[in-house]
């Protein structure tokens, strides 16, 4: 949703976020509140409309592919700068695709391993050459794998590029005081400042949706990304709110750990939990769920059970089932743990974050399975520590979510290949392996469709990750102010907000 009223020029936006960010770092990043802060500074060689297509953004016009989908060739806009002030062109493309694909630790690595070679073919134009090829790649590149980062930036602080981001953004990095603030500027070299309304932006972590409201109503924030169902209802009654929303691209999950001993992005091993070494003692926890109990009883009934992870909004993959739902069987569950030999009540850690929404999630997710013969413990981690705990394979559960890609691979190849990216769960089989890459080069969409069918029945029952729900995206501004747009993606763009004139 968008709202275009005219706006005047000044002022300072405060965006709260649900979370603090992780690294801010295109390449290392893993959270949707990153990519928030990122579509204020962090432009991508292409990026995603209103109505979910892939268009230019840092790219002059679309991906030109040879007949055999094995060459790319992107032209780069010649009107851009950094925020250090050095020009953007197609050997800083380079750079940063290469370092989004090699540097250690990315969780960009698995979205271009197929990408075999990057080369400058002229100042402004740049050529992939790709091991196959790669139907999702111009969807890869209208996100963080898309983002182009200052070389002279890269070459100075390399990994602590996080403390000093430069991109060619509306507005520009300033300073972060960690867990409460990170501020941006106008950017004056940003190509398109003329349209630049504000003169910064502020983002603000508040975790607790009732304090994001009770902020909005006191105009000490104007915008409040990711509203709860609860505070959602409480907008529509305020006559100096107003509130946006899309359906989700992505889901949330119960992540367990069946095979990270060396951490994420290596071979998997072997887990010496109940849950994580009997695919049964899994079952039997999914089963133990009921998907749209949860949904009501959290949630207001304002999301959707997922079982899956590709969204029915995914334009790209359409007759693709995104999951059939099991149904609750406790009964069913308590068989499964007595078939596995497991001592009852089998006990489990599960990790949640510090939002009050994750902890409720947890508590009904801890009696749902208590009644199977489970004894969940609830672990309170904050957002960012329960990410790194993840990838280094530090618990056996915790909840997670992704904000979703509108191809399908960005939902399935970095968390469900041999050792992907972010695969901090330890999944990995040869006949997952072999359909994710069939998945990626097939370009007929029947077949395609047919291809991730498999993936999401082999995913389910393997179960290192177990979908749980579908969020909305809900955002709540003030009233005075116009211009911020929310699309399916998730993301809070804020390149053409101000205060209403």
């Amino acid at each position: 949703m968008t709202d275009d009223r005219p706006v005047r020029d000044g002022g300072t936006l405060t965006v709260a976020l649900a979370s603090d960010p992780d690294k801010l770092d295109p390449t290392l990043s893993q959270t949707l509140v990153g990519r928030t802060v990122f579509a204020g500074m962090c432009e991508k060689l292409y990026d995603t409309d209103a109505k979910g297509r892939i268009v230019p953004q840092l790219a002059s016009a679309p991906p030109r592919i040879s007949a055999d989908g094995k060459v790319v060739t992107v032209p780069v806009r010649k009107d851009a700068r950094f925020s250090d002030g050095t020009r953007l062109d197609a050997r800083a493309v380079v750079t940063s695709l290469l370092r989004h694909r090699d540097l250690a630790g990315s969780a960009r690595a698995t979205e271009l391993g197929p990408v075999r070679e990057v080369t400058a073919t002229g100042r402004w134009t740049v050529r992939l050459r790709l091991r196959q090829a790669y139907t999702p790649l111009a969807s890869v590149l209208a996100d963080r794998a898309g983002m182009v980062l200052s070389p002279a930036a890269i070459k100075k602080y390399g990994k602590n590029f996080t403390n000093h981001p430069s991109c060619v953004g509306p507005f520009r990095y300033v300073e972060r005081v960690g867990g409460d603030r990170i501020v941006l500027a106008k950017d004056p070299r940003y190509y398109d400042a003329d349209r630049v309304h504000l003169g910064k932006v502020i983002y603000k972590p508040i975790p607790d949706g009732s304090v994001r409201l009770a902020n909005l109503r006191s105009g000490d924030i104007q915008v409040g990304d990711q509203m709860t169902p609860v505070d959602v209802q409480s907008v529509l009654t305020e006559p100096e709110l107003q509130l946006f929303n899309s359906p989700s691209l992505g889901y949330q999950a119960m992540a367990v750990n069946i095979g990270n001993t060396q951490g994420v992005g290596e071979k998997p091993g072997r887990v010496h939990t109940p849950l994580g070494s009997d695919p049964r003692v899994r079952e039997a926890l999914d089963l133990s769920l009921d998907r749209d109990l949860l949904n009501k009883v959290v949630f207001q009934g304002m999301y959707q059970p997922a079982c899956g992870p590709i969204s029915p909004q995914s334009a790209t993959a359409p007759g693709v089932d995104p999951g059939q739902c099991p149904k609750r069987d406790v009964a069913k569950a308590k068989r499964l743990l007595k078939e596995a030999g497991v001592k009852t009540p089998v006990p489990l850690e599960l990790k949640v974050s510090t939002t009050p929404e994750s902890s409720r999630v947890g508590q009904v997710v801890q009696a749902m399975a208590k009644e199977a013969g489970f004894r969940v413990t609830l672990r309170p981690t904050e957002y960012a520590t329960l990410i790194e705990q993840g990838d280094e394979g530090d618990y056996q559960a915790f909840l997670t979510g992704w904000s979703g890609r509108l191809d399908p691979d960005g939902n399935i190849a970095s968390f469900l290949t041999t050792a992907g990216a972010m695969n901090a769960y330890g999944i990995g089989t040869p006949s997952m392996d072999r359909l994710i890459a069939r998945g990626r080069t097939e370009p007929d969409p029947g077949k395609r469709a047919a291809i991730y069918r498999d993936i999401v029945r082999e995913a389910t029952a393997q179960r290192g990750l177990v979908y749980l729900y579908r969020q909305e995206n809900y955002v709540a501004a003030r009233k005075d102010v116009s211009g911020v747009h929310v699309y399916g993606d998730g993301l809070v763009r804020v390149k053409d907000a101000g205060y209403t004139r």
